[in-house]
Formats: structure tokens, sequence, C-alpha cells
């Protein structure tokens, strides 16, 4: 009977098994230590992407930011500009008011009226005068309300009886009133002058102060 021994066989392929355990171990060990390596150089490879791409929107944030200042810079000068237009045009306008309002005035009262004395306060000019008849009154007021460009808005504040005497002995029977009237600014379109309108004669004003 023929004996073999085969325990030199068994360790044998123990020891290569080991071996190989520990070789894999070591290839896994390398391999998750590669793929560490590549997680972390790609995690610091997109912070600094991310960290050049917040650099970049602050540098054009600041930029914007300067273009918006630069806007509102402007914006405030073009609104000072048209301020200082629309200064000019109402200075323009005041300095012609006053020649349209006594164009108005000389063109709409009517016969029977004297106008003594006339006031302006700002958009506001108080009128005092004698009227024959108190349809004179009305009929003024009526022209300007109908009629006038640049006057609007007539108001009778008071009328009353006032004798006056004419060459001594002789009483007339005149009237005294008072009104006030608005100014109006007529359109561009009908600012550069009067109606031409069959308008009634001016009658012969009093002192106009």
């Amino acid at each position: 009977m023929i004996l073999i021994n085969l325990l030199p066989y068994r360790e044998e392929r123990r020891k290569r098994r080991k071996q190989a355990f520990f070789a894999g171990m070591g290839l896994a060990a390398i391999l998750g230590a590669l793929i560490v390596a590549i997680i972390f150089l790609l995690l610091q490879y997109l912070t600094i992407e991310q960290q050049r791409r917040n650099q970049y929107l602050r540098s054009e944030t600041e930029k914007l930011e300067l273009q918006i200042r630069d806007i509102a810079n402007l914006r405030a000068e073009i609104d000072a500009l048209k301020a200082r237009q629309k200064a000019v045009e109402d200075l323009q306008t005041d300095r012609n008011t006053p020649v349209h309002m006594l164009n108005d005035l000389a063109k709409y009262v009517p016969e029977g009226i004297y106008l003594t004395a006339i006031k302006q306060n700002e958009k506001v000019v108080n009128l005092t005068g004698i009227a024959q008849t108190n349809e004179r009154v009305s009929e003024f007021m009526r022209n300007v309300q109908r009629e006038a460009e640049w006057l609007e808005r007539p108001e009778l504040n008071e009328i009353k009886l006032a004798n006056l005497s004419a060459g001594g002995r002789d009483q007339k029977r005149l009237f005294e009133f008072t009104m006030q009237v608005s100014i109006k600014a007529p359109s561009a379109a009908d600012a550069p002058g009067p109606k031409a309108s069959g308008a009634p004669a001016p009658a012969a004003s009093g002192n106009r102060s």
C-alpha cells in the first residue's frame, strides 16, 4: 500500500490563498485611495471654479452698481434740466401774461363799464370798476367766461350803488363793483394771439394799477 503525504500541498495552497487575499486587500486599498484622491481633487477643482465664478459675479455686480449710480445721477440731471426748462417756460409765460390779460380785458369789457383798479395776486386778478347798469356787469362776466383766452371763472364779489357827481349838480346813478377772475394758460395752438372774433368794442378805462 502506497501512502501519499498531502500536507505540503495544502500548506502551499493555503499560503497562496493568503497571498491572494492580501493582494486583493492591497489592491482595494490602493483603488479606494485613488478614488478618494480623485474625489478630493474634483471637489477642490469645483471649489476653485465656484470661487472664480463668485469673484466674477462680485466684479460684475460692482460694475452694475456703478452703472446704476451713473443712471440715477443722469436721471437726476435730466430731472433738474426739465425743472429748469419748466421754470424758464413759466417765466416766459408769466412775462407775457399781463399783456394777454390786459388785451382780454380791453377786448371784452363792454361799453358802459370803466375799470378803476386792476390788482394781480399770482393767478387771481381783482377788478374794481364803475358800471352804468347791472346788466353791463353781467355782460362783462359772460364775455370773460365764454370768449376770453387768458381769463376764466369770473366771480362777482360786490356791487353797490355809487352816486358820482358830474359837473357839480348833475348826479348819475352808477354802480360800483368788485370782481375777481382767474388767469389761465391757453394751449400752444391757442397761445399766439387773441381770437379774431367780433367782440364788443373796448370801453374807455379809468386808472389801471
